[in-house]
């Protein structure tokens, strides 16, 4: 036997390997069919069914409104009745003097005065004392200056009236008008003397002077 009739003799045939390779497919699309086929499990379905449901939506009613408290009515308090003032005792002060106003009319430098060194008995009370005299004229100085003002002056007058010390307790800003003020008093002027238990003592007074400027 030749080699060529060998050769052909061992192949194998083509229709048979075909028909085996068909067959192998049809089978396992057939059992593909069959396992969609089929029915699901119980569990199956209930997972496909959750999974397919949509949620329902619920609405949720807001909750009623409050109703807004009712307005407070606000009384005024009763006021307590005012306590009831107790007077206070005034002391009998006489009402303070009236200060004595310059004449602007010029007048020449007085001499100076010394004060009265006269020994006191009786230590001299406070007291308001009304006028007897109180003649006062501008300084020529201080009219040619334009110098006016008020000085307060606390005098001692003695039993008779007469002015005995002079003091300058509150100045006017000018010692001119202070120094006029002071030997004037001292000099010219005259009290109603103060009385105690019926007999004229020595006492202290605050007398006001103003020096002011008039047109002449």
């Amino acid at each position: 036997m030749s080699s060529a009739s060998l050769a052909v003799a061992a192949r194998p045939h083509p229709e048979a390997a075909r028909v085996a390779a068909l067959s192998a497919a049809i089978a396992l699309n057939l059992a593909a069919l069959l396992v969609l086929t089929r029915p699901l499990a119980p569990q199956a379905l209930a997972l496909v069914h959750e999974l397919t449901t949509v949620p329902r939506v619920v609405l949720i009613e807001p909750p009623p409104k409050v109703p807004p408290p009712p307005a407070i009515e606000l009384k005024p308090l009763p006021h307590p009745p005012p306590a009831p003032v107790q007077p206070r005792p005034h002391p009998d002060v006489a009402p303070p003097m009236a200060p004595v106003v310059a004449d602007t009319r010029p007048m020449p430098a007085p001499p100076s005065a010394a004060p009265n060194d006269s020994a006191v008995t009786a230590a001299p009370v406070e007291a308001t004392l009304a006028y007897r005299s109180a003649p006062l004229q501008f300084p020529v100085q201080a009219l040619r200056r334009h110098l006016q003002g008020t000085v307060l002056l606390r005098v001692l007058v003695d039993e008779t009236g007469k002015p005995l010390q002079v003091e300058v307790e509150h100045s006017s800003g000018y010692a001119l008008l202070d120094r006029s003020a002071r030997e004037q008093v001292l000099a010219h002027w005259r009290f109603q003397p103060a009385m105690a238990d019926g007999h004229a003592v020595r006492a202290w007074a605050r007398v006001p002077v103003s020096f002011v400027l008039r047109d002449l």
